[in-house]
């Protein structure tokens, strides 16, 4: 280990669970690091990922965002690419754009959404996409005809987040440079959407193990409950 982290380490009491106050205050002091880190969350829950229905997915819009500014593009038809320009949309994408991406495999943006009537047209690049997390889903809310509110909540902040293999999840809540206020905000916010997409079938605990932790910092044990 590190001196580093052996002194990042010191400040914390490895067998306490600490309450979002006190958690949100050490995530910002034991960052350690000379740029503006990540704050993360990393839940360990209690589903078998096996199992479909356990599956966990959701969406929720971080009140001061993540600070993580995503380039997104908008597949629509003709008649939609004013409106998807006025939104924010940073690519405005047609046929042609699918198309391309079909021959080269070339993709330059980090989400995407669509309206219902293009996601026949874009089955030609499921393949491509698909693998990268980027095929537009109605459970991501990434497929939707007022592409304008898709947009725009995607600006504002809104992330999507499932669990993995091991049935955790692993979301950026912001950065260290934001206030404990704004952390906290946004913590809530994740939690609470996070309980809201438990599933029915789950036995147990759902919320075993919470953590909060900066890029390259240590991971400090918080309580689910502010």
């Amino acid at each position: 280990m590190s001196k580093r982290m052996t002194g990042l380490l010191a400040k914390l009491d490895q067998n306490k669970t600490y309450s979002w106050d006190e958690a949100l205050r050490l995530v910002r002091e034991t960052s350690g690091v000379k740029f503006d880190a990540g704050v993360e969350v990393h839940a360990r829950l209690g589903i078998d990922p096996k199992k479909g229905e356990q599956q966990i997915r959701g969406t929720v819009v971080l009140p001061h965002g993540n600070g993580k500014t995503k380039k997104i593009a908008a597949f629509v038809n003709a008649d939609k690419e004013q409106e998807a320009k006025d939104a924010g949309a940073d690519l405005v994408y047609g046929e042609e754009d699918i198309k391309r991406i079909k021959d080269t495999s070339k993709i330059d943006f980090e989400v995407a959404v669509t309206t219902p009537d293009m996601m026949p047209k874009l089955a030609a690049v499921a393949k491509i996409l698909g693998p990268k997390g980027l095929m537009p889903n109605p459970k991501t809310e990434t497929v939707s005809p007022n592409i304008k509110k898709m947009i725009e909540e995607l600006k504002k902040g809104k992330i999507t987040f499932k669990n993995d293999d091991t049935g955790n999840v692993h979301v950026s809540v912001g950065r260290v440079s934001f206030s404990e206020a704004q952390l906290k905000d946004n913590f809530a916010a994740f939690m609470d959407a996070l309980k809201k997409v438990k599933p029915a079938t789950a036995k147990g605990p759902y919320i075993k193990n919470l953590v909060l932790v900066s890029s390259m910092g240590p991971a400090i044990r918080v309580s689910e409950n502010a």
